[in-house]
């Protein structure tokens, strides 16, 4: 037995490896023919035969012969083939990359310098409820694979009993002997014995049962791969949520900062209006100008106004954000966040790597790869039941009618019941299994390739972008010095007499113009560089203590 399913093994693939290529048709094993074979045994005393009486029984030989036959009917499996070509070749480089080099994610927000924005990150990495359902899963996927894996292993269980039964003499076997005659046989009441009025007994055991399967197609054995492979994949879910939430957590820290100096700006916008619809309703009283000059200075002052309530509902959004990102409330984060927040500006490139690196960093990529090669071992599951199945159950131990003999190795026993069961009508249930096991597989496929492709595309897109804020924040703060100087300008003409106070006023609301234009770009700034570097993926922070996965990721006979 072990000759031939060692053969078949080593010419089927299928048995000892992962593979991708669907069979080019319907699997027909569902025509075996069906054997169910049970072949009880039981042994009393000290033989030496021992309670494995039935692997020498005479029934072996047709257990062996069915076994073989069965092991002849197993069909050579084609490699998987996929109905399309889900993914193209990957270009050799990024079009939009400015700076060679492999990506360096590792904590890459302490590049803005900025030790609230670390210690933000830091609590939120520790009090998330996003990442803890994000452990939580891989718990319950590690959990799911040893089970899986359990089921490789035979079941063993131990137990102890005591027997008892009383029953009278004329009833039962008492009165079967008394109808046969045999009580005279055995000395009746002529012959000088008595028979009892009652008849007990008690027996008392000490046992073992064990159930197994053996695994010859392999169905467990990929089955327990399909389960360590979807144990990464819930790992690579969870580096994607880790992400997903320190993103958020980037975003949430720069519209905050974003907001109060937009705030502050604008709170100094109304009060320069202020003084210049003053200013305006002077010279008009005065008759120097007309109403429209002091119209069109109300209306922006009312709107400047009327944007600051629009402000204060955006920085309370962005605190609730973080709260919710740190697991508390709006007082956490006025406690964690000081009143002056001050992020410097980074306008370096960031080194994106070559798009090969995606299949490894990005997680969303390793997750839908995993996911195909779970799906390649369901598909060998879903064939190995298409075979006959070898199961076997019994049970060994020691029994005796003094409870001192249960430690008397001569009173045990043992019994053995072997199961060989091969399909032959289902209404092809488990055909469709297989062939719903290609058509996941098919679907996986397409989905592994899509995730590439939208990976490569979104690192264009994010490296573009960057590019473009890049170039927008260097304008904007030539715009700011050039509204700086012809402010100091303004002042000096106006401080000796040449110019006047309403020009002043112009300069100073063109600077406070430019300011909220320029923090609204270090805004968008920040965030393209976020979004190039949740674009590239790879492990954004220090890797964490976690315990090992406790069962095997591959095969370890390959």
């Amino acid at each position: 037995m072990l000759v031939c399913c060692r053969g078949v093994a080593r010419e089927s693939r299928c048995l000892r490896q992962p593979h991708y290529r669907l069979p080019e048709s319907r699997p027909a094993e569902s025509s075996l023919p069906c054997l169910i074979l049970q072949i009880p045994t039981s042994r009393r005393g000290g033989s030496a035969m021992g309670p494995f009486f039935l692997l020498r029984s005479r029934l072996s030989p047709v257990l062996l012969a069915c076994l073989c036959s069965s092991c002849a009917l197993a069909p050579r499996p084609a490699l998987p083939e996929l109905t399309g070509q889900p993914v193209t070749e990957l270009p050799g480089s990024f079009a939009a990359t400015a700076a060679s080099g492999n990506h360096e994610p590792l904590e890459w927000w302490r590049a803005f310098n900025d030790p609230v924005l670390d210690e933000v990150v830091g609590s939120v990495l520790e009090s998330n409820f996003d990442m803890a359902e994000s452990v939580a899963r891989v718990q319950q996927a590690r959990v799911r694979a040893r089970l899986t894996e359990a089921a490789v292993l035979p079941v063993v269980r131990a137990g102890a009993g005591a027997d008892s039964f009383d029953v009278p003499i004329n009833a039962g076997i008492g009165a079967q002997l008394g109808e046969l005659g045999l009580d005279e046989a055995f000395g009746g009441a002529d012959g000088g014995f008595t028979w009892p009025e009652r008849i007990g007994l008690t027996t008392y055991s000490l046992y073992a049962d064990f159930a197994y399967e053996l695994d010859f197609w392999g169905r467990v054995r990929h089955a327990s791969l399909a389960a360590g492979a979807d144990l990464r994949a819930s790992e690579s879910d969870a580096h994607a949520a880790r992400i997903g939430v320190l993103t958020e957590t980037i975003t949430a820290y720069f519209d905050i900062v974003d907001s109060r100096r937009q705030i502050a700006i604008a709170a100094e916008m109304v009060s320069t209006l202020e003084e210049r619809e003053h200013l305006a309703e002077t010279r008009y009283d005065r008759g120097l100008t007309d109403s429209l000059d002091l119209y069109r200075v109300r209306q922006d002052l009312r709107d400047t106004q009327a944007r600051l309530p629009q402000l204060d509902a955006g920085l309370a959004a962005a605190e609730a954000r973080l709260a919710v990102l740190l697991g508390g409330y709006r007082e956490d984060v006025a406690e964690l966040l000081p009143d002056s927040l001050s992020p410097e500006q980074i306008a370096d490139p960031v080194p994106a790597g070559v798009p090969a690196d995606l299949l490894v960093q990005r997680p969303d990529v390793r997750t839908a790869g995993l996911r195909l090669e779970a799906a390649a071992h369901d598909i060998e599951a879903r064939r190995a039941e298409l075979m006959p199945s070898l199961s076997l159950s019994g049970s060994v131990g020691l029994q005796t009618t003094d409870i001192g003999g249960l430690f008397n190795v001569q009173q045990w026993f043992g019994n053995l019941v072997s199961n060989l069961l091969a399909p032959v009508f289902d209404g092809d249930r488990l055909a469709d299994n297989v062939a719903l096991a290609h058509a996941r597989f098919n679907e996986l496929a397409a989905a592994y390739g899509r995730t590439v492709v939208t990976a490569v595309n979104e690192v264009e897109s994010a490296l573009a972008g960057l590019r473009s804020e890049n170039l927008r924040h260097a304008l904007l703060s030539a715009r700011r010095e050039e509204a700086r100087e012809s402010l100091a300008l303004r002042s000096q003409r106006y401080q000796s007499g040449v110019g006047g106070y309403a020009d002043f006023l112009d300069a100073l609301r063109t600077r406070l113009t430019v300011e909220s234009a320029l923090s609204d770009s270090a805004r968008s700034l920040a965030l393209a560089r976020l979004a190039v570097h949740r674009a590239l993926g790879g492990s954004w922070t220090r890797p964490q203590t976690a315990p090992a996965p406790l069962m095997a990721t591959s095969d370890p006979e390959e």
